[in-house]
């Protein structure tokens, strides 16, 4: 309901002259109800549309989250009270109603709030006295009509004050609804009766069973959400820290406390002023993003997905400022009054337990639990105790005597286990501006600080904690920078702070062995790094200087350099963090789109990590932040790719990799093959071994050099040139296409191009050519089945694709065209193409690096223009970030040499920038 009009609403409906009109229309159709209806209908759905648009016109003029819902809800009042008029006085007409022709239509649920989105449902209650008569039945149905001949999407029920009561005990979903029930139009005595029983027979003597209820469905709605009040598609309705948690806020407090409005809650004691203002900006600030959102997509859309977040910045008035995109700004204030939504319900949680009404089992869901008792002492400290098995503080001023105590009660709970008791987190976010300057230098806090991030228990979640109660960012201001940040692209699913302490959190899994069968190398060489507190302290900090100007990873690296001396580091270790930021993304740009058998990668890679440690250091960072990014963006094809750069890295940083070691290792895998083939007899070995060249021997392992050689003589016995075969691999996360085919310059472009058609994801390229002009490859594409039975079946689909593709029997670009186009999402990003001709990054080969935007067929689109330039490609590397394709292709030219000439390199440039600028027609 609005309390204080700031618009004149009559501007948007005036029902008294609404209510003339249909009068008048009465009299026109005198004696033709159905005209009269239609009349009616059409004068109401323009009335309805119109008063929305004024709505939206305002509202994109005063952006007042609140006061739109309002708007909307105070126009849908109106509507149907206009439709009640026309019903009672022209359909079902009542000179002197009985006590039985008596009704109520209460708005109930969201609705009953007095707020509605643009495309929200109305919940509406049909309330008859307990001896009705068939009158209360035909309005009811009539004004239902009305409605849905609107359009309106109408959730209603009709029933008795008995029934309402009866219905309310046994289903909790009903007794909400009632509990914000508004009455619009009819007999307030009715109404009244139903408000005051449903308080004396239900609300009174329930409180805790409705608690409990409410903080369940939390629970289980959360986790269908996604349990992170930080992930960078939120739902605003749904997810954590939006609209439907402050719903659940106000009506437990409604519930327990009693009250008829928000602003009760400060008399009852729940908030203070400054926490009820928090809440009221919460809530303006969420429906205003969730008005945005129904408007702009024309339904009722709950989830703020990337290709919306830009439009709806720009409503809202977001611009670009301070090295942030308005889009990410926007963003940034979406997840910081998500954490205000936490904290609030921190409060509520803290004061229902303090006064017994909510079961302490169920807190533990939303916060440790709490009740009051007897406390114990903690030995070591006079200045926090023990509160049923959570740590609290002594008294209220614990921390103005001693500023430090604000960074020991983390410290505390993390060495011994313990919860955050409410009232302790409270008093912290009071005292908020004892985190200055002087405790920041203060060698003890940050002493205490340094043991909480390299701690073997629970860095994340205590980091987590201080994070939560605004004291992290505070000790630690370039932390606080990236606080609430988002980065606007599909790759990072989380926003940057919430991404740092995810990625502590997979160093500890690591540090305590867990997660070997995802990734084993990492647990292997943990135990054996020299430089443990150097690692934590740069995956706390590796992303820490992201939204500015310059490169993240440069100056993280001098954040680190200015703030390890503060944290106690020593020169040494101070240098290593820094050396770990600034080359944090390089081991998995190399390992994901760099050839791994190319010996100069390999030796360019050494170059920079120069020591053994620092290889280990880098792999197990990079594993970490890898897989804090989100869900689904580790696999094991990633792994395995860190692997072997590790492992080839190892070797040249203890001296192997020579000429002679080239020579050695070529020679001992055609003995590995020789000795797994002893079913072959030499002759037909020496055949084989002699058609593949040097580079085959030593990037191919040999389970896959076994699997290789008897699909080559099983298609020679066939007596063709033309072969496919397919391997599932479910611990690399990758399924393998092999293809033998008569080599030429377009087979690659071909290939792509019919895992394109297929849907299929291509992550790698391995391509081998013959001494008999032939080529070997094998194609490696994102799996998509969990069980081998349906993932090789849909392999050998995209298998037959590319042999009819390479018969010519299906048109490729026709088929390609038809999965090309960019997807919705995809287009709200803007990736600026970029292509680098390189001839430094190999030996034998240029390397070309492509950057753009990722799209289906984008892969067939640059292998195509490749081959149209009359390059061969030896092989092929793709990576995906998201929205972003990084594909990198080593090539010679037709005779095996590089590309020197500076007119085809910049032939090559804008002939591949040309395919970014073709946007998806393929062909």
């Amino acid at each position: 309901m609005l309390d204080k009009p700031d618009r004149e609403l009559h501007l948007v409906l005036d029902r008294m002259a609404l209510e003339a009109e249909i009068d008048a229309l009465a009299l026109e159709h005198e004696g033709n109800a159905d005209a009269l209806r239609l009349a009616v209908v059409t004068l109401l759905k323009a009335t309805l549309r119109d008063g929305r648009e004024t709505i939206r016109t305002w509202f994109s003029e005063d952006r007042l989250g609140t006061a739109c819902a309002q708007r909307l809800s105070w126009l849908e009042d109106e509507i149907i009270r206009a439709s009640y008029a026309y019903v009672t006085r022209y359909v079902y007409t009542t000179h002197n109603p009985t006590a039985g022709e008596r009704m109520a239509v209460i708005a109930v649920g969201g609705y009953g709030r007095g707020t509605l989105a643009p495309g929200s449902d109305i919940d509406l209650l049909f309330l008859l006295p307990a001896k009705q008569t068939a009158w209360g039945e035909s309005v009811t149905e009539a004004i239902l009509y009305v409605l849905w001949d609107l359009g309106q999407k109408v959730g209603h029920a009709t029933r008795t004050i008995d029934e309402c009561l009866r219905l309310a005990r046994g289903d909790m979903t009903i007794r909400t609804a009632l509990l914000e029930a508004r009455p619009i139009l009819g007999d307030m005595g009715l109404a009244s009766e139903l408000a005051a029983r449903f308080d004396r027979e239900l609300v009174q003597l329930t409180a805790a069973e409705f608690v409990a209820a409410k903080l369940a469905e939390r629970d289980d709605r959360l986790i269908k959400a996604g349990n992170s009040r930080y992930r960078v598609e939120p739902n605003v309705k749904e997810g954590k820290g939006g609209l439907r948690d402050l719903n659940t806020l106000y009506w437990i407090a409604k519930y327990v406390y009693r009250v008829r409005d928000a602003a009760d809650l400060v008399e009852a004691g729940l908030f203070t002023r400054r926490e009820y203002r928090q809440f009221t900006l919460a809530e303006d600030f969420l429906w205003a993003t969730r008005c945005a959102l129904h408007f702009l997509t024309g339904r009722a859309e709950e989830r703020l997905t990337f290709d919306i977040q830009r439009e709806i910045a720009a409503f809202l008035g977001y611009s670009d400022r301070g090295g942030l995109r308005g889009v990410e700004r926007f963003m940034k204030h979406y997840f910081l009054v998500a954490k205000d939504v936490g904290d609030l319900t921190a409060i509520v949680c803290a004061a229902l337990e303090a006064r017994q009404e909510k079961p302490k089992a169920m807190l533990d869901r939303f916060i440790a639990p709490f009740r009051r008792s007897q406390r114990q002492a903690l030995i070591g400290t006079k200045d926090f105790v023990i509160e049923t098995g959570r740590l609290n503080v002594a008294n209220d001023q614990v921390f103005a005597r001693d500023p430090v105590n604000l960074i020991r009660l983390f410290h505390l709970a993390d060495l011994h286990s313990l919860a955050l008791h409410p009232d302790a987190m409270r008093l912290v976010t009071r005292s908020l501006k004892l985190v200055n300057a002087s405790l920041r230098e203060n060698v003890e806090a940050n002493r205490l600080f340094l043991e909480i991030l390299t701690s073997r228990n629970a860095p994340e979640t205590v980091l987590r904690r201080m994070n939560e109660a605004g004291v992290l960012g505070r000790f630690i201001p370039d932390f606080g920078k990236v606080v609430a940040m988002m980065q606007f692209n599909m790759y990072h699913r989380y926003t940057v702070d919430e991404h740092l302490l995810r990625s502590v959190g997979e160093l500890a899994d690591i540090d305590r062995g867990e997660g070997g069968d995802e990734h084993p190398l990492v647990n292997e060489i943990m135990p054996t790094i020299q430089n443990r507190t150097a690692l934590y302290v740069a995956t706390f900090l590796h992303d820490i200087a992201k939204g500015r100007p310059e490169d993240h990873s440069l100056a993280g690296a001098k954040i680190a350099k200015r703030l390890g001396p503060r944290l106690g580091l020593t020169p040494g270790q101070t240098d290593t963090v820094s050396w770990l930021i600034e080359q944090h993304l390089v081991m998995s740009m190399t390992a994901q789109s760099r050839d791994i058998s190319d010996r100069k990668t390999i030796e360019t890679f050494a170059g920079t990590v120069q020591t053994l440690e620092r290889l280990k250091l880098l792999l197990i960072l990079t594993v970490a932040d890898i897989r804090a990014v989100g869900p689904g963006v580790w696999n094991g094809w990633k792994g395995q790719l860190l692997r072997s750069l590790f492992w080839e890295t190892e070797l040249v940083l203890a001296g192997g990799h020579s000429n002679v070691d080239r020579r050695a290792s070529v020679q001992l895998s055609q003995d590995e093959l020789r000795a797994g083939l002893s079913d072959w007899s030499t002759a037909e070995i020496d055949a084989y071994v002699a058609r593949l060249y040097p580079p085959y021997w030593l990037k191919v392992d040999l389970p896959r050099r076994l699997r290789h050689a008897r699909f080559v003589r099983a298609v020679r016995e066939r007596g063709e040139t033309l072969g496919t075969e397919v391997a599932t691999d479910a611990f690399r996360g990758v399924t393998e296409l092999t293809i033998l085919a008569p080599d030429h310059p377009r087979l690659l472009s071909i290939i792509t191009g019919a895992c394109a058609a297929s849907g299929a994801n291509i992550v790698d390229a391995q391509i081998n050519t013959t001494t008999d002009g032939l080529a070997l490859d094998t194609i490696f594409v994102s799996r998509e089945f969990p069980q081998d039975e349906d993932e090789l079946r849909r392999a050998g689909r995209i298998a037959q694709a590319m042999e009819q593709a390479l018969t010519g029997t299906i048109r490729l670009p026709d088929a390609v065209a038809k999965r090309s186009a960019i997807k919705p999402r995809q287009k709200a990003f803007q990736v600026a193409p970029e292509v680098v001709v390189d001839n430094e990054w190999s030996n034998r080969h240029t390397v070309v690096e492509v950057w753009g935007l990722d799209r289906p067929g984008l892969l067939y689109d640059l292998t195509t223009a490749i081959s149209r330039l009359n390059l061969n490609i030896a092989s092929a590397h793709i990576a995906t970030f998201g929205e972003k394709a990084v594909d990198v292709f080593y090539v010679t030219d037709l005779t095996g040499a590089k590309i020197t000439s500076v007119q085809r390199q910049d032939s090559i440039r804008s002939n591949l920038l040309a395919v970014f600028r073709r946007e998806g027609k393929s062909g």
